[in-house]
């Protein structure tokens, strides 16, 4: 039954039918897959938790100012002193100002700085529909008529949270179209060399592409009705995922399919057994990696919670393709599409001299003493992870290059302090404005509070900070705060603004990790023990994949604190890692574990380990470089935590294809035996003694016939 569900797609006539349906789902869906943009939440505010006390302070504020607004600060600066003729300027900007796109109220100043060297300009943005494009259009007009006819020496900046949402819309807008001809580029490669034919790869390709299309589709369909948090950073993440996951799929399959075209003269039937034989293996890694992405629906965070979803979608509808779309392309073309290698019945790969098979002979000859250097090895990197600065990246850190916001906030920063315009906001009962005013002017880093405004019962008050909105003084001032005024009895005070949207954010990431890392970790091993119904064999590829991760981390707190100079990594950043280490990591486990599993049943364990390596080395090896080599596609964008990401991920993925999976776990199995699969029966079968394990290599990689499929 199982057989003749999976084998329907490459059918002699339903192929047509398959490729049909996707011709058709393409047609009627890629005008969705292109408003996707559309529907992207880039505000940070819009990350949080509904229960988020910044949250609820955005909600009350809107009695007091417009909804949805966002603070542009123009800053002018003279290093020899401000001149009558730039405050002239400056004060005729701010009377254009208030005429510019999406601009409400009156600007704010300009204000000259104490040491006489600055001015700055407060304008209120709306965010308006077109959100981060809608502050990006503002900032453009505030430059526009900002910057010309500036007295010469005069220094004219945009920053604030609106000109840093359009520097960091700028980004991704010119990186979005680097970032898919890099990975088509990387992904193209790879499969050209490793089919060594200038035809196949297109399959492959137009199967994935078709996914992608699909599912940005979906997507747009779920966050415009389902109320799903889409951000440019998880669409960026989703394009790789996508692109790297479904030709991991399809490498596998199509190694399969050319190994049972030798055996088979009917491709039908050759990708009938070919989809039996590796589509749970696939199936079991897609779900894996969809199950453990739905998990972090548990997240407080928006913006994690929204990742989830939007990978398991991309994902799944990979996974599709490459079960039914690239079978159906690849019986249509026939042999033909493997030119110039293609593979003829009745005969057998040479795979007695290959890298993996020289490899197998390397870890059977001591397996225990191997896999235990390697994990000594591996865990030496590992603990460098503790040096790695996870506690947020401040917003003038979070770019490669230096945009003008970034230059604007430093100039700031020289003359004003820091916080200004971006105060420390706090709601509270009417009744006790003035003790909360009294309160925060108590709070270590409010160097001024603002006379309070009252409406409905409310009490509204600004304090300014003299750290930066996102810096760590900020955030120490966001928490005295919060002490100071909860012990005002009756107050009901809360305190918002943008020092606690972020340090709400990063709160939400620490409750993040520690619920649902142990959840994935749990998840990972029911479907693994489900898999392979053994307990061992799970626990052993879990232990291997928490170490690859360990490992990575630790490998990017020397490159990060050591080579790329980065400040540090975004609170949310060993969660995302995780979470893409553990589930693809596992992925190549899978792959190569389930083969094992496949020729331990009439080779035996140890035998059946050193066939599966050398079997699925080659195929496992380029998959990995695959999705490695397109999330190191996105360390090419001029964004530090999508770059941190791509670089972390890909090295993680290269350790689990490369070290983890070909020597730490096929020494594991040799080492544990038939007891991997306790307690399966297949635990109680004896195998081959450990001392034929390095004399029998060469009969167990020879030994080409397949085991017998019910038919």
């Amino acid at each position: 039954m199982t057989r003749k569900l999976l084998a329907w797609p490459g059918g002699r006539r339903l192929k047509w039918l398959v490729l049909v349906a996707w011709i058709g789902l393409l047609i009627v869906l890629q005008p969705l897959a292109g408003k996707l943009g559309d529907v992207e939440s880039n505000d940070a505010a819009a990350w949080l938790p509904g229960n988020a006390e910044s949250t609820e302070v955005l909600e009350l504020s809107e009695k007091f100012q417009p909804a949805d607004t966002s603070p542009a600060i123009v800053v002018y600066d003279r290093p020899s002193g401000i001149t009558a003729a730039d405050e002239e300027k400056a004060r005729a900007d701010a009377a254009e100002f208030a005429d510019g796109t999406n601009v409400v109220g009156e600007p704010f100043g300009p204000v000259r700085s104490d040491d006489g060297k600055a001015l700055r300009t407060v304008v209120n943005v709306h965010l308006g529909k077109e959100g981060w494009e809608g502050l990006n259009a503002a900032t453009k007009d505030l430059r526009a008529t900002a910057q010309p006819n500036a007295p010469d020496g005069l220094g004219v900046h945009v920053t604030g949270p609106t000109g840093y949402a359009a520097d960091s819309a700028e980004s991704f807008s010119s990186a979005d179209f680097k970032l898919t001809l890099v990975t088509l580029l990387i992904v193209v490669t790879i499969l050209v060399v490793t089919y060594r034919s200038p035809l196949l790869w297109l399959l492959p390709m137009i199967a994935a592409g078709m996914s992608l299309v699909i599912s940005q589709a979906i997507i747009y369909l779920l966050a415009k009705n389902a109320g799903l948090t889409v951000n440019a950073q998880t669409a960026m993440i989703l394009t790789v995922l996508v692109l790297g996951a479904a030709t991991d799929y399809a490498l596998l399959l199509v190694a399969r399919y050319r190994e049972e075209l030798r055996r088979h003269e009917d491709r039908h039937e050759a990708m009938a057994v070919a989809l039996h034989r590796a589509g749970p293996a696939i199936v079991a890694s897609a779900a894996t990696v969809a199950v453990s992405m739905l998990v972090l629906l548990l997240a407080a965070l928006n913006s994690t919670k929204g990742l989830g979803p939007v990978c398991a979608v991309g994902v799944l509808v990979g996974l599709l393709s490459m079960m039914t779309l690239l079978p159906a392309l690849l019986v249509i073309f026939g042999r033909w599409i493997f030119w110039p290698a293609r593979p003829k019945h009745g005969t057998e790969p040479d795979v007695t001299r290959g890298v993996w098979t020289r490899v197998a002979r390397l870890v059977s000859g001591r397996p225990r003493a191997v896999w235990i250097t390697t994990s000594v090895v591996l865990g030496a990197v590992a603990v460098l992870a503790v040096t790695l600065n996870a506690d947020g990246l401040q917003q003038k850190d979070g770019f490669k290059t230096k945009p003008e916001s970034v230059v604007g906030e430093e100039i700031l920063a020289r003359h004003f302090p820091a916080g200004s315009g971006e105060p420390m906001v706090v709601i509270a009962k009417e009744s006790s404005a003035s003790e909360v005013s009294a309160a925060l002017e108590t709070v270590p880093g409010v160097t001024e509070v603002a006379k309070p405004e009252v409406k409905d019962g409310l009490a509204y008050v600004e304090a300014t900070l003299g750290a930066g909105a996102d810096s760590p003084a900020a955030m120490d001032a966001v928490t005295a705060a919060r002490e100071a005024l909860g012990k005002l009895d009756g107050a009901e005070a809360m305190v918002g603004g943008s020092s606690a949207v972020v340090h709400d954010m990063r709160e939400a990431s620490s409750r993040d990790r520690g619920l649902i890392i142990p959840v994935i970790l749990a998840v990972v091993f029911c479907i693994l023990a489900l898999l392979l119904r053994a307990l061992v064999a799970p626990l052993l590829l879990i232990a291997s994949v928490v170490l690859s991760f360990f490992t990575a981390l630790g490998l990017a707190a020397f490159f990060f604190n050591h080579v790329f100079d980065f400040a540090g990594a975004d609170s949310a950043f060993p969660l995302w890692v995780f979470v893409f280490l553990v589930a693809l990591g596992v992925d190549y486990n899978i792959f190569l574990v389930t083969r094992i599993r496949e020729e331990s049943n009439r080779l035996g364990t140890r035998q059946g380990a050193l066939k599966g390596l050398t079997s699925t080395g080659g195929v496992i090896t380029a998959a990995g470089l695959v999705l490695a080599g397109t999330f190191a596609a996105l360390a090419t964008l001029p964004l530090v935590f999508i770059a941190e990401l791509g670089f972390t991920v890909a090295v993680g993925i290269l350790l689990d294809t490369m070290i983890v999976r070909s020597v730490l776990v096929t020494a594991l199995t040799l080492d544990v035996g038939r007891w991997m699969w306790w307690p399966h029966a297949l635990s109680r079968r004896a195998d081959v003694p450990e001392e034929s394990a390095g004399a029998g290599i060469s009969d167990s990689v020879n030994s080409e016939a397949p085991a017998p499929v019910s038919r």
